[in-house]
């Protein structure tokens, strides 16, 4: 297996191919502009076109300005530039097929009204984004579920196994990166062996996540196993958004009755086998119970995205034991975000946390680069005297994305915001807990890609044990941190000039 990834590896092939097709186009143009007006006129109008698409668009201020600046500095260049990659309209078979599934799907989720009453007779403040994932995202909140929260991936790869051990109906897992190891390995294992058994197994993974992790044709070898595989968003060589539109969830739902979601990968780092970064930091959550089948309806409906079968979809909704459920822990709510529509999901219920918080509001994320509603509510907030907090790595993945999110410092600072960074390695949880009351664990960073261009998913919680160990492992990590001061941001002109440009740019990060 790792001969053959090696040997078939596709990125040096899919840059080398991107690479001579923009020098090609770049080098066409250059020579038919300077031969014949009419095409550098032409050329001009598609980009006054497409900067009055752009504007229209209703889209985050901050993205516009990234792309109608380089277009009015290459006016050539810079229309077409952005029809080829920078178009935010993805293929019409990804939007249709992705709209048909899920409109198929949505009938099947529905609110129990008394747990929604209880809510909002709790806690009002808390009952609206209760009532904002339901109303805008058609999610449920359920009360039946018993949670776990797990610091870091070696504390949950154990209890993944114990649960893949434990199928007997049906296994769906959907993750953003897989790559052969340690921790894919042993999970491989199981799944080969349940497909043995007759379980239906299924995966979901994303092309460009796993580009350079999985040979080519590794959907077909797993068939070969009986395990049931798709790739999302398949990376083509011909002009492609590559980038954009990836499907950034990890999902692992076993029976309908357990669940995992979070940070997590299928990959060696995110349980310390290896250490690229140092140690890596990350977070994830375990549900059982009813809570479970939001996250069976979010797989389900990728699933059949991208494979059309006429499955009965009641079959994979479990019946739960109400003396069973009796014991539940708070109020539990998942919920998943789509580039495709112009709700943003993820974003909305950061928004809506840092907004409710009264004492405090802590914050675990990779990246820090954020547009001007989240940079305006976190001032405001820390303003108000809300204990603002966001933890960032001390060893980043990615040097450019760390300049850019080191750039959001300052401000943020000045505010009141306190701002750490993880000192022993590189953080990949993404988590918010809030006033001892609130809190969500999920896989969307605090950055454009993930707030605006990805799908992502997450798990609000409301009065749960998570909320408690969430809290006391961002304090407890806090030790191993530093806190970044205001004037070390004090950079000279040259450096302030890059992060301003940076950040001018950051949405295409």
């Amino acid at each position: 297996m790792h001969l053959k990834k090696r040997l078939f590896n596709r990125i040096p092939v899919v840059i080398f191919i991107i690479a001579v097709q923009v020098s090609w186009i770049a080098f066409m143009l250059m020579k038919l502009t300077a031969l014949f007006w009419p095409i550098s006129f032409s050329l001009q109008v598609i980009s006054i076109i497409a900067i009055l698409v752009i504007i229209n668009r209703r889209d985050n201020p901050a993205y516009k300005l990234a792309w109608v600046i380089p277009i009015l500095a290459f006016p050539i260049l810079g229309g077409l530039l952005y029809l080829v990659i920078g178009g935010k309209k993805p293929a019409r078979k990804m939007r249709r097929s992705l709209n048909q599934s899920w409109e198929r799907m949505v009938g099947f989720l529905s609110q129990d009204t008394t747990v929604f009453d209880e809510m909002a007779v709790l806690d009002k403040t808390a009952h609206g984004q209760v009532h904002y994932l339901w109303n805008s995202a058609t999610f449920p909140v359920y009360r039946n579920t018993k949670t776990k929260y797990y610091r870091n991936g070696e504390e949950m790869y154990p209890d993944m196994l114990e649960a893949l051990c434990s199928a007997k109906h049906y296994i769906f897992m959907e993750y953003f990166i897989i790559e052969p190891g340690t921790m894919w390995d042993g999970i491989l294992a199981i799944l080969k062996e349940k497909a043995r058994m007759g379980v239906d197994v299924r995966l979901i993974y994303d092309d460009l996540g796993c580009l350079n992790k999985l040979p080519y044709g590794y959907k077909e070898e797993l068939s070969k196993y009986g395990i049931k595989c798709e790739v999302f968003n398949s990376v083509r060589l011909l002009f492609t958004t590559v980038i954009n539109y990836r499907d950034h969830r990890k999902i692992l739902v076993v029976d309908g009755c357990i669940g995992f979601t979070g940070g997590i990968n299928l990959a060696d780092e995110y349980i310390n086998v290896i250490s690229p970064f140092g140690y890596w930091k990350d977070a994830g959550v375990r549900l059982k119970g009813e809570a479970v089948y939001s996250l069976t309806i979010m797989f389900l409906t990728t699933w059949f995205s991208l494979r059309r079968d006429d499955e009965d979809i009641s079959m994979f909704k479990p019946c739960f034991d109400p003396k069973i459920c009796s014991d539940h822990d708070g109020y539990v709510q998942p919920y998943c975000d789509s580039p495709l529509d112009e709700e943003y999901v993820a974003e909305n219920v950061y928004l809506n946390i840092i907004n409710m918080a009264t004492r405090y509001v802590y914050l675990y994320t990779p990246y820090l680069i954020i547009d001007n509603e989240l940079m305006t509510s976190l001032c405001l907030a820390a303003r108000r005297g809300v204990d603002v907090r966001i933890m960032t790595p001390g060893i980043p993945d990615k040097k450019l994305v760390f300049f850019a999110t080191q750039s959001c410092y300052l401000q943020l600072i000045e505010a009141g915001v306190k701002i750490y960074e993880f000192t022993p390695g590189f953080l990949h949880a993404k988590c918010s807990v809030c006033d001892d009351k609130i809190a969500t664990v999920g896989t969307a960073n605090l950055d454009y890609r993930s707030l605006y261009l990805n799908f992502e998913c997450g798990v609000y919680f409301y009065g749960s044990s998570v909320v408690m160990a969430l809290k006391k492992d961002f304090l407890d990590t806090l030790e191993k941190c530093i806190r970044i001061d205001g004037q070390a941001m004090q950079h000279k002109l040259p450096v302030r000039l890059a992060q301003s440009i940076l950040r001018l740019f950051a949405p295409m990060l």
